[in-house]
């Protein structure tokens, strides 16, 4: 029983053999797999992926480097799309300093991250969440600028979006922002760089991080897990992560497969 919470099956490396990536998570015991989309054609991507696998499901947004296909036309046609009963999420979205340097567009990316959690908020979904530093900083402005903008769009949340608002994914970050995020109601997004030999300092901040606030995610193409890193990554070898989940909490994988199940099915509902 495992679900990878994040694959962009909509990127042209998968366009040859899908069926085949499809076919090994299937083997390798995936119950579910989520695309998110990164603009407004990507969303209509994933979504058409969804409708042919029924272990597929979609999430629809404007990923921060994105931004410029984000028009009040094209945010129309994804919020139109959020409405399909296969779309579980809205993203990814979220802040990017890494790949932008200019304070006008990182002030426009803090501007349309609002603008999509408000919509989140109206129709109920929960969000996933892109943070990337730049330099890839363990912290720093956008890590303080996510918090700040989640924590007052938490607070006006109800019901069951509150208990369960969403997920940074494939947190790169301090413990002390994960534990801001887990105090949230975030999940927490756990992806193939948790493998690498060097990755001591990233090991021990999820080791002191509740399993009841774990997704595992491949985030394929990129970030393959050992012993895949390197090649395209896909939905099948999240397997890898689980097992270094496991080992680092002293847990069988089968125990850590189940909880990251269960905690993604609380988290997306998948349809339900």
């Amino acid at each position: 029983m495992l679900t990878d919470t994040h694959c962009h099956l909509d990127y042209p490396k998968f366009r040859a053999d899908l069926a085949e990536v499809i076919g090994r998570a299937r083997d390798a015991g995936l119950r579910r797999m989520l695309i998110p989309g990164l603009n407004h054609k990507s969303s209509a991507e994933a979504i058409a992926i969804a409708e042919r696998y029924p272990e597929v499901f979609a999430a629809v947004g404007f990923h921060p480097t994105d931004l410029n296909q984000f028009t009040p036309q094209t945010f129309a046609q994804v919020k139109e799309l959020a409405f399909h009963p296969k779309v579980v999420a809205i993203g990814e979205i979220g802040l990017d300093y890494y790949w932008v340097k200019d304070e006008t567009e990182r002030a426009n990316q803090r501007a349309r991250l609002k603008e999509q959690l408000e919509f989140a908020k109206e129709v109920g979904k929960p969000v996933i969440l892109h943070m990337r530093e730049e330099n890839d900083e363990w912290f720093g402005k956008c890590s303080a600028d996510l918090l700040e903008i989640l924590s007052g769009w938490q607070a006006g949340l109800s019901g069951s979006l509150k208990e369960k608002p969403g997920v940074l994914h494939s947190f790169n970050g301090t413990l002390e922002t994960a534990r801001q995020a887990i105090a949230l109601n975030f999940y927490v997004g756990v992806t193939g760089p948790v493998t690498y030999p060097k990755a001591e300092q990233k090991r021990e901040i999820i080791r002191q991080l509740p399993i009841t606030h774990l997704l595992i995610e491949t985030d394929s193409p990129f970030l393959a897990p050992v012993p895949h890193r390197g090649k395209r990554n896909e939905p099948a070898y999240v397997l890898h992560i689980a097992d270094k989940i496991a080992e680092i909490h002293s847990k069988s994988p089968a125990e850590v497969a189940a909880a990251t199940t269960r905690n993604a099915a609380r988290l997306f509902a998948w349809g339900d």
